[in-house]
């Protein structure tokens, strides 16, 4: 065939069509998928508290679409899929419990619908394994029922991939036609230029295919058209958002990120700048083990003559990475999600190889019972990295709606603009509006803030010790939980 692999890896006879066996494989097979879906999804709903509040981006994707509080400043590297795909709940209700159950049920569905796609080419019981090892990581459970885009463009890049070898397989695959536009779609829609990395090794191989090529690019046009217009029309044109995203990323170009995005896997949702203490060695084995077994599954599959299906994801999977290992000056575990949920095709293939390699029955068994083992203990260390980053993020969170609840208290009450560090969440949670005069959030100037406030409920927040800008230093200090906050006297008038 076109892509290298045989019968058994297609499970198509020689007319092309599925043999009986392969359906036969493919009907038990939709069980343990979704079962492994399932599980995704009970586990998000059981590990991440459902009533854990909005994250720092998660406010600023969530207010664009919030009918509770103002639109968040919006910078030029960020995109509005997650907002939308969000908005179906947020637009009317803020419950953030009822929008994390929302979520965690749809990236549930999303990661079966994803799976699913690559049936026609992988045995069933190593594509549950693959999505059993991607759903089982700390980072996917964790992001998987937040308003992030970057579990999305894991989703998408896992469906893009597997619709293309089907189409390569069989053209008239009309199923597999529309998934190669829609998957590219959504990741241009979540993200953009994470997008374009993931399906390099794509575009390369669609170049003698003109049609496939052009159904790719039109997907991605389609996800990212509005990216594109919005920024001819809010940040000066497409080259000067580019420019933009690339400054408040702190400049790409040559950045070795590998050792930040290590010390990240401890728990660390950003790592900016990446200090402190290395994690244990015990929460970074598997990010070790996973090259190294994959490697084994792409030589075994190169050596099946079935070499397309496991080699293709696997380079995806390592353009995906390379900005946020070599390009940025910093690290943030979910980067990396489109790379994992690629990568896992080629390590579960590695781990099937180690399991049916001894021909002894009794060498399969301690192979099983190895890999088992390993296994549990892979879950084992992502629940304990999992527990205490869901611990970490709920006691800033809570900060975030204690420091609210003193600006309430303070007068600083909807309609009103928050200033200053940490303005951005802690406006969502109050209500107000936010803007800052430097930054990575940049959206007015210091003049503008004085002038408003002599007609607006607006407060400058500063950490103890700081000074306040040189506009609020004449204002009453007060105290909003661990911050200072800094209040005009418009407020204390209102008062």
């Amino acid at each position: 065939m076109a892509d290298g692999s045989n019968v058994t890896m297609t499970g198509t006879s020689r007319t092309g069509f599925p043999s009986q066996s392969a359906r036969l494989r493919r009907r038990w097979g939709e069980p343990w998928l979704a079962a492994v879906a399932g599980a995704f999804t009970l586990a998000q709903l059981v590990l991440v508290r459902p009533d854990l509040g909005l994250g720092w981006d998660e406010t600023v994707y969530v207010s664009q679409v919030s009918g509770q509080v103002p639109a968040a400043f919006f910078s030029a590297p960020r995109a509005r899929g997650i907002s939308l795909l969000a908005a179906p709940i947020a637009s009317w209700s803020d419950s953030t419990a009822l929008l994390r159950v929302y979520l965690a049920v749809l990236s549930g569905l999303g990661l079966y619908v994803a799976l699913r796609v690559w049936r026609a080419h992988v045995m069933p019981r190593v594509l549950a394994l693959a999505g059993a090892l991607f759903a089982s990581l700390w980072v996917t459970l964790f992001y998987g029922p937040q308003a992030m885009p970057n579990y999305w463009v894991a989703v998408g890049a896992l469906a893009c991939v597997g619709c293309f070898l089907r189409v390569r397989v069989n053209a008239g695959d009309r199923a597999a036609w529309w998934g190669v536009f829609a998957s590219a779609a959504l990741m241009a829609w979540m993200r953009p230029t994470d997008a374009v990395y993931v399906v390099l090794p794509l575009l390369a191989l669609a170049l003698c295919r003109p049609r496939l090529l052009a159904v790719l690019v039109a997907g991605l046009v389609a996800g990212a058209g509005e990216w594109v217009i919005e920024a001819y029309m809010n940040y000066g044109g497409l080259a000067q958002r580019l420019s933009d995203a690339s400054r408040i990323q702190g400049g790409l170009g040559l950045h070795l990120a590998v050792v930040d995005q290590w010390h990240s896997l401890g728990g660390r949702t950003l790592c900016r700048p990446c200090t402190g203490s290395a994690p244990d060695p015990v929460e970074t084995l598997w990010w070790f083990a996973l090259p190294v077994v994959a490697a084994i599954g792409a030589v075994t599959a190169v050596r099946a003559r079935r070499a397309l299906p496991v080699l293709l994801p696997l380079a995806c999977a390592a353009t995906a990475a390379v900005p946020y290992l070599f390009l940025i000056g910093y690290a943030a575990p979910r980067f990396l999600l489109p790379a994992y949920a690629l990568l896992v095709l080629p390590v579960a293939h590695g781990l099937a190889h180690m399991i049916g390699a001894p021909r002894r029955r009794t060498g399969r068994t301690v192979a099983v019972s190895l890999v088992a083992s390993c296994f549990a203990a892979h879950v084992a260390v992502q629940y304990v990295v999992l527990e205490h980053t869901v611990r970490n993020s709920a006691a800033n969170r809570d900060t975030w709606s204690r420091t609210a609840s003193a600006l309430h208290t303070l007068g600083v009450r909807p309609p009103c603009l928050l200033s200053g560090y940490e303005a951005v969440p802690i406006a969502f949670y109050t209500g107000c509006s936010s803007a800052q005069a430097g930054g990575h959030d940049t959206s007015t100037t210091a003049a503008a803030l004085a002038r408003a406030a002599h007609r607006t409920s607006l407060a400058v927040l500063a950490r103890p010790g700081d000074r306040p800008p040189a506009y609020a230093r004449t204002w009453f200090m007060e105290r909003a939980g661990v911050l200072h906050a800094y209040v005009a006297p418009f407020v204390r008038q209102g008062r």
